[in-house]
């Protein structure tokens, strides 16, 4: 059954002993792989990927039971809070290969298929025909249900060329509005609408906040809540900047950036843009839906777990994918936010940097690290399987919402081996797309004869393939044995130094990173590392430095480096946004003018005469801005000098 392959567990406790990982070695010829998808086992072992929905807690709450709860996520946010622990080293992609070997021997779902095996030796691919990409067997209107009947045969020679084969991209790829400033790609994401939204939820749970502390008896004159006041737009800006700052400028707690010690660990530009009260409150306050309109009636369990996030989630998905045209290539993986907390969504991937925390499905451009469109993980909702429809499963139906508005425009797709299988490739070679990346060959449609076979049973670089007119299927023997999946590439291989590899594994080792990519970028700037009680104020962070990443692709000024646009940017939001002080006019600033007193009314030539500030005589000149009598030759210069 399709369930078993495509299905996810739930419920499953993290564990909570490190995973010991053995340094595998170096190669660059191996399309790369999840270290996690192959444990070591032997091949006769059938295995399944595991999706925890678990944390760190003895007694971790079902999912019916989260729904019913109004305020899941805890609300309370420490004052004081501390960098996380750096994260480990991550296991290049290139190289997860050669840590485990795939299981493959399964039940078989393909009988009676019959195909000579020709053993081809490892030579670049000369002969290539020109003609015409073989027609798709598909199904005509009156089967619909043949559409998922592969007729596997061997692939033929000469073979075509791949990009004879291949979808023609007719995108004209890059930013749909072109911008001149750090400062207007950023706003073109973060405009006035979403601000306002967050102003006004802000305001409410500070309310809330306030009226529940009051009723508990938890309210006093001391409390820090009873300083706050409303924020608005102009005021959410600057925090978002100061948010920015602390990315640049690394810490290990909040309190530290407003040192006001004149040393070198003193950060005064903090202090100048906004009080540590006040930054503290609206990180405590900071809210983006009202916790009465949670109606745990009308939703799902998914819906339920990200209710507190969703205007922000929804939000984002749309401006991003609104605001550029992705090119060609294009990686879905999935990226992890760290999340050590109890969190009934937390998922467990070894081989990522935070290998614990909030998991997201993203579809990023495969040059850039363009993140287009994303999906949390919140569970999968109970769905039935079609016998007759293969990717109504749950990952196919992932991979097609991720996809949905790019059909027929000729991209091509970069998976891994969690997501493909050869009835995703057909359907997605029907609505326009490519498909290329690493297959499991226990996968439902694949060839009994590529599920039994061994890296035993091959030599090194030796290809094995079959094809059913739209969809390819290849296992090379490297270090270990690989199978992959393309719907244009077929069997052509391509020179790597003294030996020939298949080309699909070098474009698969090119375009497969771009989500990995993507997180490097935002590795040195880690705004979300910053320890909280509360799962979504760090998850939105996240997307606020994701945010800030698109906003210089968006730009599209080469010359302009990442560090030095989030320089430009923060300045210019802090100008843009800052509330001016009013002036104030100190005497110490004038220039000081000595003058001499007025004549006295006695009639005669004589001047007003005091005591000189400085010596014991009376002088008949004083300071302007002072109003001290002092000697202008002896005493001006003596006095201004000392006060």
């Amino acid at each position: 059954m399709e369930q078993n392959v495509y299905g996810s567990s739930s419920g499953a406790s993290t564990p909570k002993t490190k995973r010991r990982v053995k340094n595998p070695r170096n190669s660059d010829s191996s399309p790369r792989k999840r270290r996690n998808q192959s444990p070591r086992k032997s091949d006769s072992t059938p295995r399944k990927r595991r999706n925890l929905n678990s944390s760190f807690s003895d007694s971790p709450r079902c999912d019916s039971k989260i729904t019913t709860i109004p305020n899941y996520g805890s609300e309370d946010d420490s004052d004081k809070e501390e960098e996380e622990v750096t994260p480990p080293f991550v296991v290049p992609r290139v190289a997860r290969m050669f840590m485990d070997e795939e299981d493959v021997e399964v039940e078989e779902t393909c009988d009676n298929v019959t195909l000579e095996w020709l053993p081809q030796s490892p030579q670049p691919s000369n002969c290539v025909s020109t003609a015409a990409s073989p027609t798709p067997i598909l199904p005509s209107p009156i089967e619909p249900s043949n559409k998922f009947q592969f007729e596997w045969r061997a692939i033929s020679m000469p073979q075509i060329e791949p990009h004879l084969r291949r979808e023609p991209f007719s995108q004209i790829s890059g930013p749909t509005v072109s911008f001149t400033k750090p400062y207007e790609a950023f706003i073109s994401i973060w405009d006035n609408e979403i601000m306002e939204v967050i102003v006004r939820e802000t305001n409410i749970y500070a309310l809330q906040v306030t009226t529940a502390m009051l009723e508990n008896g938890n309210l006093y004159p001391h409390s820090r809540i009873t300083h706050w006041r409303d924020t608005n737009v102009n005021e959410l800006y600057v925090y978002f900047a100061m948010v920015l700052a602390m990315g640049m400028v690394i810490k290990n707690r909040i309190d530290e950036y407003w040192n006001s010690s004149r040393d070198i660990f003193s950060t005064p530009g903090f202090s100048t843009e906004m009080s540590y009260d006040r930054f503290v409150l609206l990180s405590k306050c900071l809210h983006f839906n009202n916790n009465k309109n949670l109606n745990s009636a009308m939703l799902t369990g998914s819906q339920a777990k990200l209710f507190k996030i969703k205007p922000i989630i929804d939000h984002l998905n749309c401006k991003f994918s609104k605001l550029y045209n992705l090119s060609q290539n294009v990686a879905l993986d999935e990226s992890l936010t760290m999340w050590k907390g109890w969190l009934d969504i937390n998922q467990f991937i070894p081989n990522k940097a935070a290998t614990v925390g909030i998991k997201t499905y993203e579809v990023c451009e495969s040059q850039t690290g363009y993140l287009w469109r994303f999906e949390v993980h919140a569970g999968q909702d109970t769905l039935a399987l079609q016998e007759d429809d293969p990717v109504s499963g749950g990952v196919p139906a992932l991979v097609l919402r991720l996809l949905n508005g790019l059909e027929h425009k000729g991209h091509t797709i970069w998976m891994d081996n969690y997501y493909n299988s050869p009835s995703l490739a057909r359907e997605l070679k029907v609505r326009g797309f490519d498909c290329v990346g690493t297959l499991r060959t226990n996968r439902k449609f694949v060839p009994s004869e590529f599920q039994k076979i061994t890296k035993n049973d091959m030599i090194v670089g030796q290809v094995l393939g079959c094809t059913s007119g739209d969809v390819d299927i290849m296992v090379w023997r490297d270090r270990n044995r690989v199978a992959l999946i393309s719907t244009y590439h077929g069997l052509v291989t391509t020179r790597c130094g003294d030996t020939f590899k298949p080309t699909v594994v070098q474009d698969y080792n090119a375009n497969m990173g771009g989500v990995d990519r993507k997180d490097q970028l935002l590795a040195m700037y880690p705004i979300e590392r910053r320890k909280t009680t509360v799962w979504y104020k760090k998850f939105f962070r996240r997307l606020l430095n994701v945010s800030v990443l698109n906003s210089y692709i968006l730009l599209k000024d080469k010359s302009l480096a990442h560090r030095n646009f989030r320089k430009a940017l923060i300045t210019e939001l802090l100008a843009v946004h800052k509330k001016p002080k009013p002036t104030i006019i100190s005497t110490k600033s004038q220039v000081h003018c000595p003058a001499p007193y007025p004549f006295v009314k006695s009639g005669k030539s004589d001047r007003l005469r005091r005591k000189c500030a400085v010596c014991p005589k009376r002088s008949n000149t004083y300071c302007k801005v002072c109003n001290v009598a002092m000697c202008i030759y002896t005493c001006y210069e003596t006095y201004h000098t000392l006060h």
